[in-house]
């Protein structure tokens, strides 16, 4: 697969798997839904401000993005390894912003409790067809 094609099939995607780095070094992996947008390498998510995420995420910004399809005979899987910003700034808020993101903040776009999640990755590793590649990003 191509850089594009691995971009293809994240974008098919509904659910991503983050994880950041807990205060005693260890992975915490947490289902998400898909991100927003993608803008090159930079993948945006939105999350609570008061999340454990976030905390773990200004503390080390280290994270991996993984994203996966599996079907009846076959299984893809892509890694995406690099940093996770919390943004706060309102303009980013706004772009990012859906209707239906009143259920979970109920401020609006200017709940202090909402921000947005800017993972942008640096190395990518596909598993396909039980082969393991790194893609160059």
């Amino acid at each position: 697969m191509t850089k594009e094609q691995v971009f293809d099939f994240i974008k098919e995607q509904k659910t991503a798997m983050i994880s950041s780095v807990d205060e005693d070094g260890f992975p915490n992996t947490k289902a998400m839904l898909a991100p927003r947008k993608i803008d090159g390498n930079d993948f945006y998510f939105t999350t609570n401000t008061s999340s454990l995420r976030v905390a773990q995420y200004s503390a080390n910004e280290k994270a991996s993005v993984y994203f996966y399809k599996r079907g009846r005979f076959s299984y893809t899987g892509v890694m995406l390894i690099g940093t996770m910003e919390v943004l706060t700034q309102q303009s980013i808020k706004d772009e990012i912003w859906r209707t239906g993101d009143t259920m979970f903040y109920k401020k609006g776009k200017t709940d202090p409790d909402y921000c947005v999640l800017k993972f942008t990755a640096i190395k990518c590793r596909l598993y396909k067809d039980l082969k393991t590649v790194w893609i160059d990003l």
